[in-house]
């Protein structure tokens, strides 16, 4: 069946293909903007390192003897199967590290890296809580703040990070000279476990400034026991608990907005050029209405994305909203359906169509949020080979800002949880063998070609066929001085797939920019391909749109993305 034989299908996500064309001609149409979004950090699709994990540039700053009867470094979790480990210590990944594979992200054709804090963390394992366990959540006894979540000074760089002659200006300048931008991971709700501790242990659950100085302790007190009227240096923290045994920050401190305000103003001005806020539903939107006017006072147009772990769409978009800071959020609404579209369920297509919310959806601009299919914080993805590929095939051609977790590129520890593999070590052996891995294989095309075509950043999606194992779209993008159209053909069966494109489709000499040959389209002609199995193929065409049935469709399309504007 033709693409045009599906189209009615594809209701969720399209505009309606009987919506009567206006009296709009060819110039008309042709003088138009058509655009998902305006933002220039949607060019970047960023690569996701846990720094610790991901290389070891420099053993001298381990500090493998740190923590004395509370070590730090290389901890395994117990209870671990035959030929499983996973670990709760410091693993030595480090700024060198990471810089000294820029070339190796930057060639894959990603251009951003959000890694993780990079905030100065206790100096011992935590005795809180209840005991890390294989396959555990919530469990911090035995556990470090390798990860960078736990802050205690966040004016601070953690001391496993940086190498002589080689801090966070100098790490994020390196990035830079690879085309890659910096995106921080930041804290505000919380900081460090600060209570349940058989005995206070240092810095736990302590808050320090600029100067070194002590503004607020909980002193291994539960939060109910605090008394943040009466001691000075409990005004920092709510008395209720919230996650774990971390302290639980006073967003409506001033204080606490403005010591936040500052520590991570500083890190911009040492070349963080976005910023990723953990846990951003944990702390109300007045808090972060107040950070976003005062750090885009300084920094106009600085890019924000929250982590709001939640899958349903109605619930993260609010974070989006101007009047509630205005910050993209990590789209985990369409992560649980890419899923369940590419891991082992195999579902089709059609089951991605009404999480992309293109039309009427509720956030201020889809094209804006952060797509991934796995992090950190959750099992990876189980799936194949083939299920990655599929996914960074949709991933880079579809609307949104893709995010890939390291090691994806070559099915690293797939299906595994936090305390069960997930944030394992990579190294340097399994960056230097990656080029051979069938999913890197089929990775670096793709993410490149994104990288080099600006209708698939920032173009309006007008989805055509969504169905099955089969998927095509166009992407485009008419803004300024660039006029382009592409066309998005998708194959994530077992065997090649054959594609008849007529509808919306313009005359002209589209080119694959995958394949490289030029097919010529005559007026009312079509466009046949066949995309072999899990393949990709992006047809462009670098014109206008003079069409005006495809103005028509474009127009709701345009509207969706422009609703908050």
């Amino acid at each position: 069946m033709t693409v045009a034989g599906l189209l009615a299908a594809c209701a969720h996500g399209v505009a309606p293909v009987d919506r009567a064309v206006t009296a709009m001609g060819p110039s008309a149409a042709g003088d138009a903007e058509y655009y998902g979004t305006r933002e220039p950090f949607a060019a970047s699709a960023v690569y996701f390192v846990l720094t610790d994990r991901f290389v070891n540039g420099d053993p001298s700053n381990d500090h493998r003897g740190q923590g004395g009867d509370h070590p730090t470094f290389d901890l395994p979790v117990p209870g671990a199967p035959e030929g499983r480990s996973a670990n709760v210590g410091y693993l030595g990944g480090d700024f060198r590290g990471l810089l000294d594979n820029a070339g190796y992200i930057a060639g894959m054709g990603f251009g951003a890296v959000w890694l993780t804090p990079i905030v100065d963390n206790p100096d011992e394992a935590f005795t809180g809580g209840d005991p890390v366990a294989w396959e555990g959540s919530f469990t911090d006894r035995g556990k470090t703040g390798y990860h960078g979540y736990w802050g205690v000074n966040f004016f601070e760089l953690d001391e496993h990070l940086p190498s002589d002659g080689l801090d966070f200006a100098g790490l994020t300048a390196g990035l830079a000279e690879h085309g890659l931008v910096t995106v921080l991971d930041i804290v505000a709700n919380h900081g460090s476990p600060s209570f349940t501790m058989p005995a206070d242990q240092p810095k736990f659950g302590e808050l320090y400034d600029e100067d070194g100085r002590l503004v607020a302790d909980h002193q291994n007190l539960a939060p109910e026991d605090l008394d943040p009227e009466g001691n000075p240096l409990h005004a920092f923290f709510h008395a209720e608990r919230d996650l774990a045994q971390l302290s639980n920050l006073d967003d409506t401190n001033p204080a606490v907005l403005d010591y936040f305000v500052r520590a991570y103003s500083k890190w911009i001005g040492q070349g963080a050029g976005a910023f990723r806020i953990d846990t951003i539903r944990h702390v109300p939107h007045a808090f972060w209405k107040q950070f976003t006017d005062r750090i885009r006072g300084q920094h106009p147009g600085f890019f924000m994305f929250g982590e709001s772990f939640d899958y349903d769409a109605g619930k993260i978009a609010p974070h989006t909203w101007p009047e509630n800071g205005g910050v993209s959020v990590l789209d985990f609404p369409l992560k649980e359906r890419m899923d369940a579209v590419f891991g082992r369920q195999q579902l089709g297509f059609e089951h991605l169509a009404d999480a992309l919310h293109l039309v009427d959806g509720p956030y201020a601009n889809p094209y804006e949020l952060m797509t991934f299919y796995d992090n950190h914080d959750m099992p990876r993805m189980d799936a194949s080979d083939e299920g990655f590929i599929d996914a960074h095939n949709w991933l880079f051609t579809a609307r949104g800002i893709p995010v890939v977790y390291y090691g994806s590129e070559v099915g690293f520890e797939r299906g595994h949880g936090e305390h069960a593999g997930n944030r394992n070590y990579f190294g340097q052996a399994r960056i230097d063998a990656a080029p051979a891995h069938p999913i890197h294989q089929a990775l670096v095309p793709v993410a490149r070609l994104r990288a080099a075509t600006p209708a698939l950043q920032r173009g309006l999606q007008l989805n055509l066929e969504l169905q099955g194992d089969r998927a095509a779209f166009y992407r485009v993008l008419q803004d300024g001085n660039v006029e382009q159209i592409a066309l998005v053909l998708l194959n994530k069966g077992d065997v090649p797939a054959r594609f008849e494109v007529e509808r919306y489709l313009q005359p002209g000499s589209w080119r694959a920019a995958l394949a490289g040959n030029t097919i010529e389209v005559v007026e009312g002609g079509r466009l046949q391909a066949t995309v072999p199995a899990h393949g990709v193929e992006v047809f462009v065409l670098d014109a206008p749109v003079l069409d005006p049935a495809l103005a028509a469709a474009l127009q709701p399309l345009m509207e969706g993305a422009r609703r908050f504007e």
